[in-house]
């Protein structure tokens, strides 16, 4: 498989984690966002929400050992493994990257607000951002 159709595969693989990141929040707001019940877990669950974008941290750090690691094997025989190491790294990455959009989610059955669950959203969205692949390694 050649580099392009690599970044391909991993553009590809970073929009389909965005729409399964956002799409349980909108699916679910869109069900059950008018019955509100259980207000008093929406702030805890915010506050977790919030607190989930710090899981990314230690994940960010790993994902840049493995970009600058992948990008010193450019056009040597470790190349593939070193694509397929920083795939299998940004996986776990952007499912962390998930998590404050995916605990919005929940929240929608505990009633949280409108503005909370877009900051929620768009705290995913960002971080998924940073998981996308520069041009410099192709």
């Amino acid at each position: 498989m050649t580099r392009s159709n690599l970044r391909r595969r991993l553009a590809l693989e970073w929009w389909r984690q965005l729409v399964l990141t956002l799409a349980p929040l909108l699916v679910l707001n869109l069900l059950f966002g008018a019955g509100r019940s259980l207000t008093v877990f929406a702030m805890p669950l915010f506050v977790a929400g919030m607190a989930a974008m710090f899981v990314s941290l230690p994940l960010f750090h790993a994902y840049k050992r493995e970009l600058l690691a992948t990008e010193k094997a450019l056009d040597s025989p470790e190349e593939p493994a070193a694509w397929i190491a920083l795939a299998a790294r940004r996986r776990l990455a952007l499912f962390g990257a998930g998590l404050p959009a995916w605990i919005a989610a929940l929240a929608v059955f505990a009633g949280l607000e409108a503005i909370p669950l877009i900051l929620l959203a768009l705290s995913s969205v960002v971080i998924l951002y940073l998981y996308r692949i520069p041009r410099q390694l192709g």
